[in-house]
Formats: C-alpha cells, structure tokens, sequence
C-alpha cells in the first residue's frame, strides 16, 4: 500500500474512533441504562400492576429524590409516579436539561 494510500485511510480510521468516543460519552454508559432496560423489560413481561404499586409506595412515603447520573425528568417522574409538572411545580429553579448527579428534588409533602 503506497503512503499516498496510508494517509487517507489513517485520517478515517481516527474519524470512525472519535465518533465511536462521543457516541458513547454521550450515551451516558454508567450503567443506569441497563437498570432502565430491566425495567422496560418487566413491563412489558406483564407485571405492570407490582412496578405501579412500587411506584404509589415510593410517592406516598418519600418527601425527595436525588438525581442519579443519567437521571432525566421523565425517568423521574416515572420512577415516583409525580408527573413532570408536578416536579416542575415543586422544583421551579431546576433546568429539566440540565439535571445534575447529587441534585434533590421535592417530591412534595406526602403522608
């Protein structure tokens, strides 16, 4: 192979490589993601009634929630059964799009 050749191919290899890296720091590949697959998974195997009762349990007897990484709104808000703008309403200072790990959330005055 002449280096006229080699360059080129060189140049994107580097380009596929720095791709692959930011596709997967985007990602977020802490782990969480697998957590949220499990989850989806036994959803749809039928046990929707358990993972809402789990969910009616977390909302009636936890008064906050710190962010995970990974955490979205959406992901919150079904993992305590608030909805989103009920967290918005409770948390009026916090950026849906900029959550950060450590962060506690209100999740309301629950009895």
């Amino acid at each position: 192979m002449s280096l006229r050749m080699l360059a080129p191919a060189a140049l994107l290899l580097f380009a596929v490589v720095l791709l692959i890296v930011v596709v997967t720091s985007v990602g977020g590949g802490d782990g969480d993601s697998s957590s949220a697959r499990e989850e989806r998974t036994t959803r749809e195997s039928g046990s929707r009634s358990s993972t809402r009762d789990a969910s009616s349990q977390t909302r009636s007897t936890r008064h906050a929630y710190t962010v995970k990484p990974g955490d979205t709104l959406g992901g919150i808000a079904a993992k305590t059964g608030i909805t989103i703008e009920e967290l918005m309403s409770l948390n009026p200072a916090i950026d849906p799009r900029a959550l950060v790990a450590g962060q506690k959330l209100k999740l309301g005055d629950r009895r």
